[in-house]
């Protein structure tokens, strides 16, 4: 996986981020979801580096990037936080504007840099990600019992203490042959370090803590993303299952969105990442 692209530890200021970055072209910032690291983009970023230069962080409290400091409201792990300093990434790089692609968790930290640094991204693209008060305020029975863990990461202590008890037990459903062997045993040692499984459940602390008053706040505002956005989902996962049409909720918060599912489980830059690229570089290529 990546080959051709660097990899470095880049100091941000608020600390320091694992990035891997490399192509030629338009630079596109492609952010990973829980419990991935950047390993899982690694068969899409290889696709799009012919056409993109393509750049791959940890983000802030995953993987081998800082663990941002500890606050009552989690605000140093909201989302506004984590674009800031991606946004802080991406110019170290060389980068003042660039597309982003988010997936899972990624996809609420790219939609809290578009609304919230329009001049630096040109286009935005979700995958299998609405924001934080949609969820919320759409809970119902089904949430409830498919997504249980949004309330469970919520509370103190108790998840790290479950997760760290018996990571593979928890992520139970990790398989080298679907990730690649490298990104697989990357993943291994990370859940293994209790620190940075206290920095992933911080990320979801802050979306019921913080990250969704930033959402109400945009939208009592009517404050929308607005560069061209791409919603994307798996078909084969339960985002669409749950809510309905994912494009019709999207269409409350950007000015301009299209989209699509892809045959895929919810992993979609491991299980299929052909289409993933097919659909991304379409986008991203569209005048």
């Amino acid at each position: 996986m990546f080959n051709g692209f660097a990899l470095d530890i880049v100091d941000i200021g608020p600390g320091s981020l694992r990035v891997r970055h490399g192509g030629s072209g338009p630079a596109v910032l492609l952010l990973h979801g829980h419990p991935r690291t950047h390993m899982t983009w690694g068969k899409t970023a290889e696709l799009l580096s012919p056409h993109f230069t393509v750049v791959c962080p940890d983000l802030p409290g995953f993987g081998r990037s800082y663990q941002p400091p500890d606050t009552p409201d989690s605000s140093n792990s909201s989302k506004r936080a984590k674009a800031h300093a991606l946004i802080g990434l991406m110019r170290r790089l060389g980068h003042e504007s660039f597309f982003v692609v988010g997936h899972d968790r990624g996809s609420l930290t790219a939609f809290r840099m578009a609304i919230d640094h329009p001049a630096c991204v040109r286009k935005l693209i979700v995958v299998d990600g609405l924001p934080v008060i949609e969820h919320l305020e759409r809970a119902d029975w089904k949430f409830a019992r498919d997504w249980y863990h949004w309330f469970f990461f919520a509370q103190p202590k108790k998840p790290e203490r479950a997760i760290s008890t018996d990571p593979l037990a928890w992520y139970d459903k990790l398989s080298p042959g679907l990730m690649g062997e490298e990104a697989y045993d990357d993943l291994i040692d990370v859940i293994h370090d209790p620190a940075v499984v206290h920095g992933m459940i911080e990320d979801y602390r802050a979306s019921l803590s913080i990250d969704h008053h930033h959402d109400r706040e945009d939208r009592d505002a009517g404050r929308k993303v607005t560069c061209p956005t791409l919603c994307l989902w798996s078909l084969r996962d339960d985002l669409q299952q749950i809510y309905g049409d994912p494009i019709l909720i999207w269409r409350n918060w950007a000015e301009d969105v299209r989209g699509f599912g892809i045959d895929s489980g919810h992993h979609v830059a491991e299980e299929n990442p052909d289409a993933l690229f097919q659909a991304i570089r379409a986008f991203l290529e569209a005048c």
